[in-house]
C-alpha cells in the first residue's frame, strides 16, 4: 500500500499580537500540506493597549482578551494548552511542562516578556509586577483594598516604578480609578533614567512631564530601586540612597526575557532577548522564527519593545512563515521609526504624539479607543456570553461542515448494540463469569480459585480531538472508570492504537504522544501498561482492555442494587458532549475547553473509593449513553424507575450556553431515540438541563444510588475527596407502570 506523505507541521509558541495575526490569515487562506499547532499556557491572550483603560474604567476586562481557542479552531489548528519551558533549535523541538515535547517543521515563538528587577530585594514580597497582565488585572483591586486597610482618612501613598510608557499610562489609569472611587492619593513615578517616555522627542516627553505634574503625580528621575519592604521603597541615585514611604508599588519597569528563553540554545544579546534577522528568522536557525517583545532585530536594535512593533510583524511574519515552508524566497520587515504613539489618561482622555508633534484631550481618546476595538473585532470569535461575535466571519461560511464528535460520543447507540447481542445465541455456561453480558454491566466479573474476583473491561474511541496526548491520557481515564464503578481495583492495562496514515508527527512521535498520554493517566493510579496493539487506519483511535480484581464478589459495587427510596448522586458535572462539539466548531470559549479536558482527565478513583466506604447500593459510570441511558441500565437491573431534578444537575462552564443556542453532539439525537421510558412534560422539554441528560459524556463521572439517610454524608466525602460538583441529582422511586422508567422534573 502507498504511504501517504505526512503534512509539515508549524508550531506557533504564545498567543501575542503577531500570532493572532498569523491564525486569522491561516483561517482566510488555508496552507495546503501544514498541520498548525498553536502552544498556549493559557486560552486568552490580553491586549495590552487596552489595560490601563480597563484600571481607569473605560473597559471591563473581557474587552482586553483574545480567546486564543476558538480562533485557532477557525484556523484548523490544533491547540496545546500548556507552557513552553525550552527550546531546541537543532533538534526542532519545544519541550513544554508536564508533557511530551513537540518537534516542528517550522516555529514562531510570540511569547511576550516579563518585567526587569524580579530580583530586586522585597520586590516579589511587597510590589506587584506589570506582567503577567493577566495578574496584574485580577489582583490590583485586592491590593489596593488590603493597602487603604488601617490608614483610615490619610491619602493612600502609590509608586509607580518605571516611567516607560507602560508606567506613565498605568500611574494616570490608576490616579484616575482612585480619584473617582473617591480613594484620597499621593502617587509617585519614578525612573532611573533622566526623562519620562525614554526615546520618545523631548517636546513630547516634556509634555508628559507636565501633564503629569498638572494631574498631581510626582516624577522623581535618575533614581533606581535598591530594596522594597512593606511601607517604603529605598532608592539610590545622584545624591545618595534615600528612602520613600509607600503604601502600594506596582513595577513597571521594562521587558526581561523569559528564564526559559535563557536557558534555551539560542542566540541571545546582550539582554537575553532571541536575535532575529529582518526575515524574523532567529539567527543561525531557518527553521525557527521569533518576534515581538521576546526578540531584537539584529539589524536595528534601537525599535522600543511597543505593542504597536508586534502588531506590524504580523502580516510579514505571516507572509514569511508560507513563503519558508514552501520553500520559496522571504521578505525584509523593515520596522518604523516614527509611529502613531497613543497613551492613555484617564477619564477619557489621551496623549498622542507622532513626528516629534503632539496632541491632548478627548479626541485623542477617541481615536485610540476606535483603532483598539477595530483591532480586537478583527480577531474576537465569540463574544463575552460566548455567542458568535456579529463582526467575525461564521464557521459556515468559512466552510467549516459539521464532523462527527469522537470520543465516547462516537459509540453505537444502545438500541442496535442490545439488537445484535440478542441475535447471537445464547453463550456456554461459564461458572467463573459471576457479571458480563447477560444482564450487560459495566465490566466482567470473574471468580478466582482463591475467593478473590478478577476485573475485566475494554474501552476505546476515535479522537475527540487532534492533541494525541489528550487523547490517550483520557482515554486511559475512561477505560478505568469501568472498573472502579465495579468498586474494584485496576492494576493491568494493555493498549490498542490505530495511527493515522497521514500525521504531522510521523508514526513513532504520535504514538510517543499518545502512550505518554495514556502513561499519564495510568502511573498515578498504579496501573501498568503491560502491552498492546498498534495498526495502521484512517483515523487516531485509543482503546484500552484494563485488569483489576475485587476482594470478593460482595465487595464488587452491583449495578442493579438501587431501591426505592435511594437517593442518586452524579459525581462529576455534565456537558462534554456538547463542549467537544462546539469546540470543533470554533464555538466554545477557551476556558470552557481547558475546563472540559480537566474534567475528563480526572480520575474516579477518589470517588469509587469514597462510596465503597459508605455503602452505595448501586453503581455506575456515565458516558456516551448519556446520563439518561447509563441511569436506565441501572434502573433496568433494579427494577425501579428514578425521578430526576434537572436543576439540580451540575454542569460544566459553558454547557448550559451551548444548549440553549442549540448546539448537540453529533450522536445527542440518537440517544434521545435510544433511551427507552424517559417522560418529559412540555415545561422541562424546553429546558437546557432536559438536554444535558442525553449529552454523551466522554470520561464522565459515577453514579450511585445510596440510602437517602447516607446521601449527606456520601455528598460532604466526595466534596472533601476533590469532586466539588458532586451533588444529589434525584430519588429512585418503584417501577413506574405504564412504561416511564426516568421522570424528569424541574
Amino acid at each position: 500500500m502507498k504511504r501517504v506523505e505526512r503534512p509539515a507541521h508549524l508550531v506557533l509558541v504564545g498567543a501575542g499580537h503577531a500570532h493572532v495575526q498569523v491564525l486569522r490569515r491561516i483561517m482566510m487562506e488555508p496552507i495546503a500540506g501544514v498541520q498548525v499547532t498553536l502552544v498556549v499556557d493559557r486560552p486568552e491572550a490580553v491586549y495590552s493597549g487596552m489595560v490601563p483603560g480597563h484600571m481607569s474604567g473605560d473597559y471591563d476586562a473581557a474587552a482586553l482578551e483574545i480567546d486564543a481557542v476558538p480562533l485557532a479552531r477557525r484556523a484548523r489548528a490544533r491547540v496545546v494548552l500548556a507552557a513552553a519551558t525550552r527550546v531546541d533549535p537543532t533538534a526542532r523541538r519545544i519541550e513544554l511542562a508536564g508533557r511530551p515535547a513537540l518537534t516542528y517543521d517550522v516555529a514562531s515563538l510570540n511569547v511576550g516578556s516579563t518585567v526587569k528587577g524580579l530580583d530586586v530585594p522585597g520586590m516579589r514580597d511587597h510590589a506587584l509586577a506589570t506582567r503577567p497582565v493577566r495578574t496584574l488585572i485580577d489582583t490590583l483591586e485586592g491590593r489596593i483594598a488590603r493597602a487603604r486597610a488601617g490608614r483610615g482618612d490619610e491619602p493612600l501613598r502609590v509608586t509607580v516604578v518605571g516611567a516607560g510608557a507602560a508606567g506613565f499610562e498605568l500611574a494616570f489609569a490608576v490616579l484616575h480609578r482612585l480619584t473617582r472611587d473617591g480613594v484620597a492619593a499621593e502617587l509617585s513615578l519614578v525612573c532611573e533614567g533622566p526623562q519620562m517616555l525614554p526615546g520618545a522627542p523631548r517636546r513630547v516627553a516634556a509634555r508628559a512631564l507636565r501633564l503629569a505634574q498638572a494631574r498631581g503625580i510626582h516624577v522623581r528621575t535618575e533614581l533606581r530601586v535598591e530594596r522594597v519592604e512593606k511601607d517604603s521603597l529605598h532608592m539610590a541615585g545622584p545624591a545618595g540612597t534615600e528612602s520613600l514611604p509607600c503604601d502600594l508599588a506596582l513595577w513597571a519597569t521594562g521587558g526581561a526575557p523569559f528564564q526559559w528563553l535563557r536557558d534555551s540554545p539560542l542566540p541571545l544579546e546582550a539582554n537575553g532577548f532571541v536575535r532575529v534577522r529582518d526575515t524574523l528568522q532567529v539567527v543561525g536557525h531557518d527553521d525557527l522564527f521569533a518576534v515581538g517583545d521576546c526578540a531584537v532585530l539584529d539589524a536595528h536594535p534601537w525599535m522600543p519593545r511597543a505593542g504597536v512593533h508586534a502588531v506590524r510583524e504580523g502580516p510579514t511574519l505571516e507572509r514569511n512563515l508560507r513563503a519558508r515552508l514552501a520553500g520559496t524566497r522571504l521578505r525584509r520587515h523593515r520596522p518604523q521609526r516614527d509611529f502613531l504613539m497613543l497613551l492613555n489618561l484617564g477619564g477619557g482622555r489621551a496623549l498622542g504624539a507622532k513626528w516629534g508633534l503632539s496632541a491632548e484631550g478627548h479626541a485623542v481618546w477617541r481615536l485610540k479607543d476606535a483603532i483598539d476595538r477595530r483591532f480586537m473585532a478583527r480577531f474576537r470569535v465569540l463574544d463575552a456570553n460566548g455567542s458568535p461575535a456579529p463582526a467575525f466571519p461564521s464557521g459556515e461560511s468559512m466552510g467549516m461542515e459539521a464532523m462527527e464528535c469522537g470520543g465516547c460520543a462516537a459509540k453505537v447507540g444502545a438500541r442496535p448494540l442490545e439488537s445484535a447481542l440478542a441475535r447471537l445465541p445464547k453463550a456456554p455456561d461459564d461458572p467463573l463469569l459471576l457479571a458480563g453480558l447477560d444482564p450487560p454491566d459495566d465490566a466482567a466479573v470473574l471468580a478466582l480459585p482463591a475467593g478473590e474476583v478478577a476485573l475485566a473491561t475494554v474501552d476505546g474511541f476515535r479522537a475527540f480531538a487532534d492533541d494525541p496526548w489528550w487523547v490517550g491520557r483520557v482515554a486511559a481515564v475512561n477505560a478505568v472508570s469501568d472498573v472502579l464503578a465495579k468498586g474494584g481495583t485496576p492494576r493491568h492495562a494493555l493498549a490498542l492504537v490505530t495511527v493515522p496514515e497521514a500525521a504531522a508527527e510521523g508514526e513513532e512521535e504520535l504514538l510517543h504522544q499518545v502512550l505518554a498520554g495514556v502513561r499519564a493517566a495510568l502511573d498515578p493510579l498504579g496501573v501498568t501498561l503491560a502491552g498492546g496493539h498498534t495498526s495502521r487506519g484512517p483515523e487516531l483511535f485509543v482503546g484500552l482492555s484494563i485488569l483489576g480484581h475485587a476482594g470478593s464478589a460482595d465487595a464488587v459495587l452491583p449495578l442493579g442494587g438501587a431501591r426505592p427510596g435511594d437517593t442518586l448522586i452524579l459525581t462529576q458535572p455534565l456537558g462534554t458532549g456538547v463542549l467537544l462539539a462546539a469546540d470543533m466548531q470554533g464555538r466554545a470559549a477557551g476556558r470552557w475547553v481547558e475546563t472540559t479536558y480537566g474534567a475528563m482527565a480526572r480520575s474516579n478513583q477518589a470517588a469509587a473509593r469514597v462510596a465503597i466506604e459508605v455503602g452505595v447500593h448501586a453503581s455506575t459510570d456515565v458516558s456516551g449513553f448519556g446520563l439518561a441511558g447509563h441511569l436506565g441500565e441501572m434502573l433496568a437491573a433494579s427494577g425501579a424507575g428514578a425521578q430526576l431534578r434537572l436543576a439540580h444537575l451540575p454542569l460544566l462552564p459553558g454547557a448550559q450556553r451551548l444548549f440553549e443556542m442549540g448546539i448537540r453532539s453529533s450522536v445527542h439525537t440518537q440517544n434521545v431515540e435510544n433511551t427507552a421510558g424517559v417522560r418529559l412534560d412540555p415545561k422541562v422539554a424546553r429546558d437546557a438541563n432536559a438536554a444535558a441528560v442525553f449529552d454523551p459524556q466522554t470520561s464522565g463521572g459515577l453514579l450511585f444510588a445510596v440510602a437517602e439517610e447516607s446521601s449527606e454524608a456520601l455528598l460532604e466525602a466526595l466534596h472533601a475527596a476533590g469532586d466539588r460538583q458532586a451533588a444529589c441529582i434525584g430519588r429512585v422511586l418503584p417501577a413506574f407502570t405504564d412504561g416511564t422508567r426516568i421522570e424528569l422534573a424541574p
